[in-house]
């Protein structure tokens, strides 16, 4: 579970449009009667542009001057080179030669007195990169002078929102699309399908906060997610990942780190992040973090009093410093006022079993109140950070049975008391908040990878002649075990990105970037600490963790992190919904 970039970025620049202008035929619907006025529009329009020499994403931020609202906008420019559009987010995107087309969407069609409408764009070419130089609102034109070659770097006016969480992070606001894998994405045939849904932004190691090979780095990210933003509430989600003795239970995502180093972790990783997340530029944005993914559940289920025990699980949970990193990291993240912490919590075939579910929920508990960390620094848990567990499973409940016998005796079940991931969270939610943890955490469930859609998926109960039969005919997760995690063949993109779906669930999320290997299928040199895990080989018969099955992994994997094209042209085919 890693991060790898894209191009670097190169060059901003900004042009600003000031325009007053009288749209006689102007329309919009009101109420059921479908009346429509004529409205007076004066606005601003600012653009604005980052590049990285081969492609670029642009920023159009509308503001309705006016002392009326606008009811809707639509905003349309050209280029005199040969850029492309290849996707974009906050508005409705088109493009016809040189003229490009945004229209305002559901949310920000209307934009109130004196407010903005902010949108943004991905778009490739080659030579040179011209800004437009005159725009038109609902096809009047207005002209404008070029402004500043890059944004201002004098803080905001406005106080930061330091102290002011909101409940549920994700309603109401935006959400930050990395352009590096939207660039990636969107390169891939029909991947601009889904190029501008929202993804995380993956710390995986010192220098990624910096950028790595020439990369965006964590400032660059921030200040792409403000762009985006325009003024308007929005997340920007980080995964916090390079513990000491990373991953202990999995080769695959080893880290730089030795087990004792946790010395570096606090001051050359964690406390570098918190001094970016500090800056009074970001304040205005919700930074949601997933903190250290499979950490604390190795502490419970992969030491040496388990059958799946590790000696560098041993380790870690001697020496502690997953409990100390993980509650210096709270405790430092926590202090930044606009920083919304999710501990990761595995996945409902892992921690889902009696004698793994109060066991996880105690040590987090205990990682929570480490380092100076309190539980008011928890915001949430996160399930199936770069996993494959069905969001819910439609056709089969863990309250069946077959002829009498419950489904929890089924092989696929194994006795587990859950069948899904969001059954799973919202039961260790409830858990968590009955050891000690606040009432008001929500949870996030990654469905990036998990839709299982295609032929093989069913589309009702199957009969109830044998219990394995039943069980493995109703469900929708066609993975050979529910141990298997390393690039899943027959895996489909889940649910798209959506706040609030249902009872204490802040969102679904995309915090593994689809199309980024889970590991290599088979040894591969590198300089990321990053080793050869048998998961990851197709040909793996298994182990005790996996049932010894085989693991289901796809073949000519790379790197954890690394662009996976295969995989990803899979999710595409297996989506579901579908796209």
């Amino acid at each position: 579970m890693s991060r790898t970039t894209a191009p670097p970025r190169r060059t901003r620049t900004a042009l600003i449009s000031a325009c007053a202008l009288v749209a006689a035929g102007l329309a919009t619907a009101t109420g059921m009667s479908g009346t429509a006025h004529a409205a007076s529009v004066a606005c601003n329009v600012t653009y604005t542009t980052n590049d990285w020499g081969s492609g670029f994403t642009a920023n159009v931020a509308v503001t309705n001057s006016g002392t009326a609202a606008l009811d809707s906008w639509t905003l349309t420019y050209n280029y005199t080179g040969n850029q492309k559009l290849t996707n974009g987010w906050n508005a409705t995107w088109s493009q016809s030669g040189s003229t490009v087309t945004a229209k305002g969407i559901d949310w920000n069609k209307s934009i109130a007195a004196g407010a903005t409408a902010g949108a943004g764009a991905q778009f490739s070419y080659s030579g040179t990169n011209a800004a437009p130089t005159s725009y038109a609102v609902n096809g009047t034109t207005c002209n404008g002078a070029t402004g500043p070659t890059d944004p201002p770097t004098d803080p905001p006016t406005d106080p930061p929102t330091s102290g002011s969480l909101v409940d549920n992070p994700y309603v109401g606001a935006g959400v930050y699309v990395n352009p590096e894998w939207s660039a990636l994405a969107a390169a891939e045939p029909g991947g601009s399908k889904i190029s501008s849904q929202p993804t995380a932004v993956w710390l995986d190691r010192i220098a990624a906060i910096k950028g790595v090979n020439g990369g965006m780095g964590l400032r660059d990210h921030l200040d792409a997610a403000v762009k985006q933003a325009s003024g308007k509430p929005f997340v920007v989600q980080l995964v916090i990942y390079d513990l000491p003795g990373r991953d202990c239970a999995a080769l695959a995502s080893n880290g730089e780190l030795g087990a004792t180093e946790i010395d570096r972790y606090k001051s050359e990783y964690i406390d570098p992040i918190a001094a970016v997340l500090k800056d009074p530029a970001y304040a205005n944005l919700r930074i949601v973090t997933t903190i250290e993914p499979d950490s604390l559940p190795n502490l419970v289920t992969n030491t040496s009093d388990r059958p799946t025990g590790t000696p560098q699980c041993d380790t870690m949970k001697a020496n502690g410093n997953y409990i100390t990193g993980v509650g210096y990291a709270l405790n430092k993240l926590g202090a930044v006022g606009n920083v919304y912490n999710y501990l990761d919590v595995g996945h409902h075939g892992w921690i889902g079993w009696d004698d793994n579910f109060n066991s996880t929920a105690q040590i987090l508990h205990q990682a929570a109140t480490a380092s100076g960390a309190t539980v008011a620094d928890v915001q949430g848990i996160i399930a199936n950070t770069a996993n494959y567990g069905a969001t819910t499973e439609p056709y089969f409940t863990i309250n069946d049975a077959v002829n009498g016998t419950s489904v929890r005796q089924s092989k696929w079940v194994d006795w587990n008391r859950y069948v899904d991931e969001q059954s799973f969270a919202q039961a260790f939610r409830t858990e968590l908040v009955s050891v000690g943890f606040d009432s008001k955490i929500g949870a996030l469930i990654d469905t990036s990878r998990n839709g299982w859609g295609g032929s093989a998926r069913p589309t009702a109960p199957a009969a109830k002649t044998t219990l394995d039969g039943y069980v493995d005919g109703s469900r929708t997760d066609k993975r050979i075990h529910l141990g298997n995690w390393c690039n899943q063949s027959g895996a489909g993109i889940g649910e798209r990105p959506k706040a609030a779906p249902a009872a204490g669930i802040d969102a679904y999320v995309w915090v593994k970037p689809p199309g980024e290997s889970d590991g290599a299928s088979s040894a591969i040199s590198n300089d990321e600490g990053k080793g050869f895990d048998r998961m990851c080989d197709p040909t793996y018969t298994g182990n005790a963790r996996n049932g010894n099955s085989m693991s289901g992994a796809l073949p000519n994997a790379p790197l954890a992190g690394h662009w996976f094209s295969a995989q990803f042209q899979q999710l595409l085919k297996n989506a579901y919904p579908a796209l």
